[in-house]
Parts: C-alpha cells; structure tokens; sequence
C-alpha cells in the first residue's frame, strides 16, 4: 500500500470538479473537492454560547418592566471579529426581537440559537464597519424592554484559516454521508470549542446528531446516531468566515449547502467467502464475487463510505514509488473508500481470482459487469463494510465516520452532547 498524504484542495465558489489521474490503491493525489458556500441562510443552532459580557443602554415601554437585559458586543467596542453574533443575558422575560443594521441603517438578516443565547447574522459582517443593534425582550405582563449597542468590525485578518465542505447544493447522498468539513491547518483541541459553536447542521425530518473531531483537527464530522433515513434534507452552515480559529488565524469564509438523502444501499464484503452482499431498502439485490489485497497490501477491514466516482480514469503510481514497483493502468468502474487509495472497481484480469483468492493491491476487485452494475446503483455515502482482512481501517483514513461505535464517536465532540443524544443506541 502507498503511504497516506493529505492536502487541502482550494475552495472557491461555485466549484466545478474536474477529472485528474489516480493513484491506484493507494496515495490521494486528488481526493474530491470540497463545496464551497452557496448562499446565505439562517443559522441553526445545535449549540449555544453568550460573547464576552458588556452591559448596554436600555429603555421600556408601557409601565415598570420587570425584565433584566444586557446586550453585547459592549457598547463602543473595536475590531469586533465579522463573526460577531448580538449575545444578551435575560431574566424575568424573554427577548422577542433583535435589530442590526448598518452605519447606512440597512437591516442585517440572522436568527436566534435555537437555546436563545444569542442571534447570528446569517452571514459575516463586512470589516471595519459600525453597526447598530437593538434587543427587545417583554415580561409576562406584556411589558416591553430594550437594550441597544454599537460596535466596530475589525479589518481584513493577516492569517486566515482554509475551509472545506464536501456536500454539494441539490445533490443525493446515501445514507452514510457525513457532513465533512475540512481546516487547513488543523484546529487545536483548545480552539474546537468555539469553532464547532459555528458549525450548524438542521436534519427534516429530525435527527439529532453530534460533531467528531479528527486527532488532527483537520476534519470534523457530523452524524446521527444511526444512518440517515431515506428522503432527509440536510441543511448546513458552517459559519466561520472571520471567526477566530486559533493562533491568530480566522476562518477564510462561510460555507453551506443543502442536501437530500436518497435511498438506502447498503455493501458488505466477507473476506472469507470472497463476497459482497449489495443490500438496498433491506432486500439482497445481488451478490458479487471480489478479489481483495493480497497478504503484503491487504485491504482495510471497517465501514467505509464511497467519496468519489469516476467511469474511467487512469491508477498511478509510478512518481511515489518509482518506475520499477510502480504501475500505471487505465481502470473502469472505480469508487474511492479511503484517502490511501483503496477503490472498488472493475479488474478484468482478476476475475479468475474473484471468489477464489485475493491479488489485489488493496482495492474490492469486482468483474467488468458486476463493476458496472454497482457504480450505476450507488450514491457518494453509501456505506461499505469490509471484514476479516489483515488490516484495521485508520481513523480518517477516508470519512471514517460510521467505522466507531456511537458512544466512540461523540467522545470526539468539542462541546457537551446532551444526556438524552448521547444515551441513544447507534450503529
């Protein structure tokens, strides 16, 4: 198997991704791009948080309220991060509106965390601007309080952090899609917290799911405790544009997108029967002989999710280990399960092998046909599950997500995962 190398890929709007050659089970030259943010939207909150404190200027209405309020940003406060959100501490009512505006009074879109703690603009503020907010919470006799402040943005960061999100606008995914995001560099542990803050994800019809870290702080992943159900909209945004990420680094820009789930298929591969059992909506579709990697490059045993589809493309390997081992083939049918390089794909010259004994360099080897078959049933995110090989799959070797146990997997959260989410039982 060849050594594992990770680059983040740049992300700009409206990406368009392009064929390019392949290392053959094994490198990820060019692992799938990342989406990039389409658009703006509400948050959604799976978490709240209140900025640093600051008391502000505050007014009533109709009679004595019984309220308590405070606002921030502080009052006059400068080089605001353009993250900001209007925070306020609450007692004796609740907040029932929030006003910013621009130095020009042109009204900034957002929405409260879902917990109430404080109202993010739907997209970052501009740099080196004032603004305006206005907070107004009402007692239970009906008894209106306001609150206001003004603050200045800070300008454009020197260091910024590189982002990824690899879920697309208005495509399909299988039900093990993970919402993936990429920092590059990583996030430090101490630094998580306050990022994952800003990283929304809203499920319809709702299933509550956590956020897990990489060891690196490269990547992030969000699930559910189980596979998503078939027909779900995924709506995402991962709101740290301008927001501090650690080291004097800010995010380089927000990113998002909106996703549905499509039916489920599910792969099972059996290393000692040689077989792949293709599963969808609970009924054996078809069972398919395979050829995995032989003793010196065995296949990784664990759930992994297809990443990336191509019909034709080109495996090579002769630049990281040279023109003697390396090799250089055309392949058909070829479906990405990890970074390192392992594929399920058409080889042609292992069918005599397929069923019987492995040969491969890591990779599912799957005959002409049956390859054809599977790459036109599966989607990005189905999931696969190889068992029995000599080797256990690496954690983010691929978007290992589903390859740990639920209570496993939320160990790897930045923030609290409640009590209730964090009980429930998970693939």
């Amino acid at each position: 198997m060849v050594s594992m190398r990770r680059s983040l890929v740049a992300v700009v709007a409206l990406v368009v991704v392009t064929p390019l050659a392949l290392a053959a089970c094994g490198g990820d030259e060019d692992k799938p791009t990342p989406a990039a943010w389409v658009g703006t939207s509400p948050s959604v909150a799976p978490s709240g948080g209140v900025p640093e404190s600051g008391v502000a200027e505050s007014g009533q209405t109709g009679g004595t309220s019984a309220v308590s309020l405070t606002v921030t940003p502080a009052t006059g406060k400068k080089n605001v991060p353009v993250s900001a959100e209007i925070g306020f501490k609450v007692s004796g009512g609740k907040v029932t509106t929030v006003a910013l505006k621009d130095a020009s009074g042109k009204a900034v879109a957002g929405a409260l965390r879902d917990d109430g703690s404080a109202w993010v603009p739907s997209k970052p503020l501009k740099t080196s601007k004032k603004y305006d907010a206005t907070v107004t919470a009402v007692d239970s006799a009906g008894v209106t309080k306001t609150a206001s402040t003004s603050f200045t943005t800070m300008g454009k960061p020197g260091k910024r952090t590189g982002t990824g999100l690899y879920l697309f606008d208005d495509r399909t995914y299988g039900v093990a899609m993970p919402v993936v995001v990429e920092f590059s560099p990583g996030i430090k542990k101490k630094d998580r917290a306050a990022v994952q803050k800003r990283m929304f994800v809203k499920t319809s019809p709702e299933q509550p799911g956590a956020w897990s870290w990489t060891a690196s702080g490269t990547q992030a992943y969000y699930r559910a405790p189980n596979y998503w159900k078939t027909g779900t909209e995924l709506s995402v945004r991962i709101a740290v544009g301008g927001h501090p990420t650690g080291g004097g680094r800010y995010g380089d820009q927000d990113r998002g997108a909106t996703a549905k789930i499509g039916r489920s298929l599910v792969m099972k591969v059996d290393n000692k029967t040689k077989k792949m059992t293709v599963v969808q909506d609970g009924k054996t579709l078809r069972t398919l002989p395979v050829s995995l990697g032989k003793k010196s490059t065995p296949s990784s045993s664990g759930t992994m999710v297809i990443m990336e589809k191509k019909a034709a493309t080109v495996f090579d390997t002769t630049a990281e280990l040279g023109p003697d081992e390396g090799y250089r083939t055309e392949i058909e049918y070829a479906q990405r399960i990890t970074w390192s390089g392992q594929y399920v794909h058409s080889a042609p010259w292992s069918v005599g092998s397929q069923g019987r004994r492995n040969v491969s360099h890591g990779c599912v080897n799957v005959s002409p046909s049956n390859a054809r078959w599977l790459f036109d049933k599966t989607l990005i995110g189905d999931p696969i599950t190889v068992r029995g090989t000599e080797d256990k799959l690496d954690a983010g070797n691929g978007w290992t997500a589903w390859d740990m146990s639920w209570k496993e997997f939320i160990k790897g959260s930045a923030l609290p995962v409640p009590a209730e989410l964090a009980a429930q039982e998970g693939a």
